[in-house]
């Protein structure tokens, strides 16, 4: 399936979202979680289907609950600063596009270490990177 201009403006939301308080590298580690999620060949009535059924599926990515702080943002209700929403663009684009390789080494999963604990998924997965304030796991069981 061929990425559309959606896929590359939910991804780059979601990019935002999920990881505007990081590096350009480390939004691109989190957008290329999503492509491994997108790539996965599971059902993708698990993952969802492209980049925006993936980004989109309820309860994967905190930053589309409706009780989330960022989610004014990505509905549009209030307005994303235009530097930081360009970077996370270009994150997408070049994920997107293949132009950056995986830094995450297949991680189809990552949680952010300002959590007050783990989850307790990760108890059990193989973590794979660490980048900034997340850390990035794949075999997830």
């Amino acid at each position: 399936m061929t990425p559309t201009e959606k896929d590359r403006d939910i991804l780059a939301l979601t990019l935002w979202g999920e990881a505007r308080g990081e590096s350009f590298a480390g939004q691109v580690a989190v957008a290329c979680v999503i492509r491994n999620r997108v790539n996965d060949g599971k059902d993708r009535s698990w993952w969802g289907e492209g980049y925006a059924g993936v980004c989109l599926k309820p309860y994967q990515f905190s930053c589309w609950n409706k009780n989330d702080p960022n989610y004014p943002y990505l509905s549009g209700a209030k307005e994303i600063p235009p530097t930081q929403f360009a970077q996370a663009q270009r994150a997408a684009d070049l994920v997107i596009s293949g132009a950056e390789p995986d830094i995450t080494n297949g991680a189809t999963h990552y949680y952010a270490t300002t959590m007050p604990k783990p989850p307790a998924w990760a108890k059990d997965a193989t973590q794979t990177f660490r980048l900034g304030h997340h850390i990035f796991f794949k075999d997830v069981p």
